[in-house]
């Protein structure tokens, strides 16, 4: 399996880019509700606002033609990744020290604002047979957490090797062990993000 396109493009690599500009904006937020909830479906509304695991009710809640936010929350650091207006690509921005949650937030904020982001992706660690522990809960509090700092939609996206794989294509990109220590958790993110907007392209071109 060879690096993602959107990982070498970060780090100065060629590559073939397609023309996203004919997809036109998701088609989500046209689409009525739909009752697809189900056991495993974690979510929370209070008007407009929705923290889900569902991927489809994540992309209802949001506007067109905006970028989405994606994070790769770690204990001591946060990766962050940022996508365009037509949902297409992910590309890793920068990692932040973690320092305590008002502080954090403060500077993902400040990101969200700067870019016109209308949607937060967050990375689930789940562990590998599907069940969920401490950092999970983590996540799930940061975003409960966040919400009542900022309103926006937010989502949650299974990470289960999400770092391996970025890990594999720094080393496919040839970077320095150094490099790679630098820009592996904003790499990671943008996998949890790209992985988003895969989904959501797929439902898309589904609901044609």
């Amino acid at each position: 399996m060879g690096t993602p396109d959107f990982v070498l493009w970060h780090f100065g690599r060629s590559r073939k880019r397609e023309n996203h500009l004919d997809r036109g904006p998701s088609r989500l937020w046209q689409r009525s509700g739909r009752d697809g909830a189900t056991a495993r479906r974690r979510k929370k509304r209070r008007g407009d606002r929705v923290i889900t695991d569902d991927i489809t009710e994540f992309a209802q809640a949001l506007p067109p033609l905006s970028p989405l936010i994606g994070l790769d929350l770690g204990t001591k650091t946060i990766g962050i990744a940022v996508s365009d207006t037509f949902l297409s690509v992910a590309t890793p921005l920068e990692t932040i020290k973690r320092k305590k949650f008002s502080i954090d937030a403060e500077a993902v904020i400040a990101i969200i604002n700067t870019r016109g982001i209308a949607g937060m992706v967050l990375g689930l660690p789940r562990n590998m047979d599907g069940s969920e522990g401490p950092r999970c809960q983590a996540t799930r509090a940061f975003a409960r957490n966040f919400e009542r700092l900022h309103d926006m939609p937010i989502a949650f996206w299974d990470e289960r090797l999400s770092t391996v794989a970025a890990e594999k294509a720094l080393l496919e990109a040839d970077t320095t062990r150094k490099r790679r220590s630098e820009v592996i958790d904003h790499v990671a993110a943008s996998y949890i993000l790209q992985g988003t907007l895969d989904r959501i392209q797929h439902i898309n071109r589904a609901d044609i």
